[in-house]
């Protein structure tokens, strides 16, 4: 009895949270030090570990297939199930980090660089087996708020490796390579603990948008607190009680997420057994109005998609496009073959390579700039608490604004690729303290971006494939900011540099660069607007879908 309590959507989503919580993302800059001075690389090599970490939390193209194979069958009979998708990520992380802080501290003979790429490349690949298994399956669980779901997961991620660095700083500050022993460890323990009761449940429910809201509330809360945290800790120099006294507190709001369930399971609970009663009544009074109440639910949701070849209309209405088992969806190859696919992917290099560049060099930047040590540490710090707002808040209101105003979610990219054109040019104008406002717009961009991709995607190409679909758009992610990075900002920067130091102060060390980026990102802009008109009549049925 008491495992039929724990398998329950809410249980789910439950375990879910905590598993996203412990991955541990942004924490690269905590242990790069010691892995640069133990293994003797210079910086171009440590920004090469660097790259394939990038690139291993942004291909999670096998976490889709793994997951699509493994959750055909909505028995789960056997092996099947996301636990698998948790397994896959949990050796990778496991692997990935071990190694890494086996060479170290010199359990391991020193690797050549090729291996220690691979060890990086591991431990970041299992961000997206993690993150697969947990957004989709809170999209099947909770298909009506989808954007909701998806920004609650990406929120918890985003905020992870803040989570992990209060755990650190509070025990083991100054041990970097600790720190990798951590990151091993935990989220590998987590994932194995809680990933039997990551599970998809077809059972419906009428008001699920409170719980979820609450769930939304809490992860902003957790990310308020840690922002009034990292602040407090990069003025002040806390004495250990307080800081363990802060972890303590960090924890219990980590667990509150489960009393949310409780109380959700136990109201679905009490509706189920109504729901029974006033069947059996009515079934004994008139069996045939029992029939005829099921035949209604026969009738499948369907939603339109661009067909591949582009053949055929429906109706004037709806240009080059098909009806079909929202169940079933495009696979990649014909999502790929589609106008939709390319234009988001063009826009997210745009959206997401821009915020990603800014992101990788907020320190250079506040040092051009001139701005303290403190000062660009909390910048750094900061980001993944406005990366979270992004995430969760844009989530939230993508559903609310489709449910009751039938506004498209490319609506909402568009906005978010305009305001990042604008954040650029405000970094770009060096003006006192406008590194702190551009800072908040990218990150809370950069965050909804990750709320917006996978939803939009989901909509347009269905379920059945949709962590191998948004999977492969996140590729735009690395491939934006290779661009950005190294061609645009890296490039500008050393023909703007003097000295045998290579290094620039001043507004002009940047300001070209961002005046390209927010260039580029008014043509993600375009590209979304175009994405938009193209299906800003699908989402007006869905509209009429709630």
């Amino acid at each position: 009895m008491e495992w039929l309590r724990l398998s329950n959507k809410w249980m789910a989503t439950v375990a879910s949270m905590w598993i996203q919580f412990s991955i541990g993302s942004y924490t690269f800059g905590v242990y790069s030090s010691v892995l640069k001075s133990s293994q003797g690389y210079d910086r171009s090599t440590l920004e090469t570990l660097a790259v394939f970490r990038d690139i291993g939390s942004s291909a999670g193209v096998l976490s889709g297939v793994l997951y699509t194979a493994v959750t055909h069958s909505n028995s789960y009979s056997g092996f099947c199930g996301p636990w698998l998708v948790h397994l896959a990520g949990a050796i990778q992380n496991f692997l990935g980090n071990f190694l890494t802080w086996a060479a170290v501290v010199g359990l391991i003979k020193r690797p050549p660089v090729p291996l220690m790429c691979l060890f990086m490349f591991f431990s970041s690949h299992s961000m997206p087996f993690f993150n697969t298994a947990n957004t989709v399956s809170g999209v099947q669980n909770f298909p009506d708020y989808s954007g909701t779901i998806v920004g609650i997961m990406k929120g918890c991620t985003g905020i992870s490796g803040a989570i992990l660095i209060q755990a650190y700083n509070t025990f083991n500050k100054g041990e970097p390579s600790t720190f990798l022993l951590i990151l091993a460890l935990w989220p590998t323990f987590v994932s194995l603990v809680l990933m039997l009761l990551v599970r998809n449940y077809k059972a419906n429910t009428s008001d699920v948008k409170k719980y979820l809201n609450g769930f939304s509330a809490l992860a902003l809360i957790v990310a308020g607190y840690l922002m009034i945290m990292i602040i407090l800790e990069n003025i002040f120099s806390l004495p250990l009680w307080a800081r363990i006294f802060s972890n303590v507190l960090l924890l219990l709001l980590l667990a509150s997420p489960l009393g949310i369930a409780i109380k959700a399971q136990k109201e679905d609970s009490k509706r189920f057994v109504e729901t029974l009663s006033f069947e059996s009544n009515t079934s004994m009074e008139n069996p045939k109005s029992v029939c005829s109440s099921s035949d209604s639910f026969v009738a499948k949701d369907l939603a339109y998609h661009e067909l591949p070849s582009g053949e055929g209309q429906v109706n004037a209405a709806l240009d080059d496009t098909i009806l079909f088992d929202e169940e079933g969806g495009m696979n990649l190859l014909q999502a790929m073959c589609t106008v939709n696919f390319w234009l988001l992917f063009i826009a997210m290099v745009c959206g997401m390579g821009s915020t990603q560049a800014v992101l990788n060099n907020l320190s250079q930047i506040g040092q051009s700039l001139n701005y303290t040590t403190v000062e660009v540490n909390n910048l750094v710090s900061l980001w993944s608490i406005w990366n979270c707002l992004g995430r969760v808040g844009v989530g939230y209101l993508s559903d609310y604004l489709l449910h009751t105003r039938g506004l498209a979610r490319p609506l909402l990219m568009a906005i978010t690729l305009a305001t990042i054109g604008i954040g650029n040019i405000v970094i770009a104008s060096g003006f006192p303290g406008t590194l702190y406002v551009g800072s908040i717009i990218m990150g809370i961009c950069d965050g909804s971006q990750w709320s917006l991709m996978p939803t939009i995607t989901l909509d347009l190409f269905g379920v059945r494939h949709m962590g191998t679909i948004f999977n492969t758009i996140g590729i735009a992610c690395p491939l934006g900011s290779y661009i950005f990075s190294v061609r645009v900002i890296g490039y500008i920067y050393d023909k703007e540099a003097g000295g045998e130091d290579h290094s620039c102060f001043g507004a002009r060390c940047f300001m070209s660069s961002f005046f390209i980026m927010a260039s580029l990102a008014f043509l993600g802009f375009l590209f979304v607007v175009a994405l938009f008109q193209r299906t800003k009549g699908f989402y007006m049925l869905r509209r009429l879908k709630y």
